[in-house]
């Protein structure tokens, strides 16, 4: 008689329960801090209006048609000639302050979010190159992160504007130029850590591809790090734009910028028209202050010495 086997079936973990877990864990961990729920729900509505700008405001300001001379300097809370009420007042061609916020906004997040993404994308290159390959690879690549991080962002955007001009695409890649470089370092710290281990030694003892190595087995493990830096360096972008739109080289007033508002509004910094400046100051710190919150509250939920 055949004997029967009492050993019990070997479970295999599924790969999709296990991202699920960690998903449903992250979410409960995150929510612990009710300042971040707070900071995410700002972040939310704020991305309701500045994209859904043309729906929301009152009026186009950017439309040369809709404006009204005569609407000029109105102060908050005072009806303009179109018969709607300006919440925030207007400035010097009539533009209500409100509606120029929120599409100031729109600009802005676009400008934070694609400068984050491009430089996240150029610093994994550069910095899982660097670590994986090491030697004078790694020597060259880093030193040019070094140089690039010993000096101030906002020097080497005002550069990066003066050689490629002004324009949305042109902010974007001065931003991405000045912020790589965090990317890649945090990039590198990471993956030299992950390189020694065995499972990227197996994975590079095969005929795997390089790409496929550096992509598929190297860069999830170092992910966690790089969310936390996007989260701070898209709240930077939209500070750099501001700053470099304020200073008049970013965006002309023509464009919808927070930094172009402030700017303009600067000029009466010192009159009674302080709503000119002081509402778009007051929409920038409210986005930046809220990214920040959102992004340290990741940083403590991903940090391994708080994790399950």
């Amino acid at each position: 008689m055949a004997e029967i086997s009492t050993t019990p079936p070997v479970q295999v973990e599924n790969p999709l329960e296990g991202r699920v877990e960690r998903l449903r864990n992250f979410c409960s961990d995150f929510s612990q801090s009710k300042v971040a729920l707070a900071a995410l729900a700002v972040i939310i509505a704020l991305f309701a209006v500045s994209f859904g700008a043309p729906i929301f405001s009152p009026q186009d300001p950017y439309d040369l048609a809709m404006l009204d001379w005569m609407d000029a300097f109105l102060e908050p809370g005072s009806e303009g000639s179109g018969g709607y009420i300006h919440i925030l007042g207007t400035d010097n061609v009539g533009r209500d302050m409100l509606s120029a916020i929120f599409y100031g906004l729109r600009t802005s997040f676009m400008i934070g979010l694609s400068a984050g993404a491009l430089a996240l994308l150029v610093g994994i290159c550069v910095g899982l190159t660097a670590a994986y390959f090491g030697g004078k690879i790694e020597a060259v690549l880093m030193r040019v992160v070094d140089l690039q991080l010993s000096m101030p962002a906002i020097l080497l955007a005002l550069v990066m504007i003066s050689i490629l001009g002004q324009g949305i695409m042109q902010i974007i890649m001065a931003l991405v130029v000045a912020q790589y470089a965090y990317f890649a370092r945090t990039t590198n710290g990471a993956a030299k850590v992950e390189r020694s281990k065995d499972y990227i030694e197996a994975a590079r003892s095969t005929p795997l591809p390089t790409h496929r190595v550096l992509f598929r087995h190297l860069l999830p493990n170092v992910m966690p790090p790089l969310i936390v830096v996007a989260t701070v360096q898209v709240a930077s972008a939209i500070a750099l734009e501001a700053t470099l739109s304020f200073l008049g080289v970013g965006l002309p007033l023509t464009e919808p910028s927070l930094g172009s508002l402030i700017s303009n509004g600067f000029k009466y910094i010192h009159s009674d028209r302080y709503w000119l400046s002081i509402y778009p100051g007051i929409g920038l710190m409210i986005a930046v202050i809220a990214i920040n919150l959102v992004g340290d509250q990741v940083r403590k939920v991903l940090d391994p010495r708080n994790s399950r």
